[in-house]
């Protein structure tokens, strides 16, 4: 089982909005079918509850969202106010991905999960990178049907040797792009694999991770089983979660076996 936390939203005709818990079926489906694990959402989660949840799954995957981080957590001030935020959000997934990365379960984040690992870690964001002197903008076409959002959009260069170069059988690829943020300082216990053509960072790894801890600012979720780069990526989170699981059987069946 993998762990997608939820979106937080208000949604609602008429002026009168309720709260609602959302995840993309994109994101659900790339696990299902990808991964070939089951997709798991815990409405409510809040950060005191996170070693409880993560002994009941195999990995975590943080998506990707229309909503940003709060540039609070990495010391700046809302930039522009008109973009959606998700605090309630950022509670839990800043705290969720300290306590991955210390008990060495397998972490996958993808856009607005690649900039919550950097944030957790203590790195900081453009919060709009096409303002960024010698920047490109790496925002989508938002009035595009779906599949021109997510076409390629760009050469990423891959470091070689790296597990995003095994997965790409290359050390170029092409990825879409969809996002108006992105990493302004990396965390220290990241290591960068790979880049746009503006010099952004497009993938890291988790400096020192007991198991598969990477992510990436493009979205390889979207159809995975189409795209032989993105497919590989969620096989390898797929073998990684099912080694998490083989454990946490064999402790339980230990435990259970121990007298009174």
């Amino acid at each position: 089982m993998v762990w997608l936390p939820a979106d937080h939203r208000l949604l609602g005709d008429h002026g009168h909005q309720m709260p609602f818990l959302l995840l993309g079926d994109k994101y659900a489906r790339a696990v299902k079918v990808g991964a070939q694990a089951q997709p798991v959402m815990f409405p409510l989660a809040d950060a005191e509850q996170i070693d409880e949840l993560l002994a009941m799954v195999d990995g975590v995957m943080l998506t990707g969202s229309p909503s940003n981080v709060h540039p609070s957590h990495f010391h700046e001030e809302v930039a522009d106010p008109s973009l959606p935020l998700d605090p309630d959000r950022d509670l839990l997934t800043l705290a969720l991905v300290k306590a991955c990365v210390h008990q060495g379960v397998p972490l996958l984040g993808i856009c607005r999960g690649f900039q919550e690992i950097n944030v957790a870690l203590g790195g900081a964001l453009y919060q709009r990178v096409h303002q960024v002197p010698g920047m490109n903008d790496h925002r989508e076409p938002k009035s595009a049907p779906p599949d021109e959002q997510y076409a390629p959009r760009h050469a990423i260069r891959i470091a070689e040797g790296s597990a995003f170069a095994e997965w790409a059988q290359a050390t170029t690829a092409q990825v879409n792009s969809l996002h108006g943020q992105g990493i302004a300082r990396l965390a220290e216990g990241l290591e960068p694999l790979a880049w746009a053509p503006d010099g952004l960072i497009e993938a890291f790894a988790v400096k020192g991770a007991r198991t598969f801890a990477y992510a990436m600012q493009w979205h390889p979720e979207w159809r995975c089983w189409d795209t032989p780069f993105y497919a590989a990526i969620f096989e390898a989170f797929g073998r990684a979660c099912r080694q998490r699981r083989s454990l946490r059987l064999q402790a339980s069946d230990l435990a259970r076996s121990q007298p009174g």
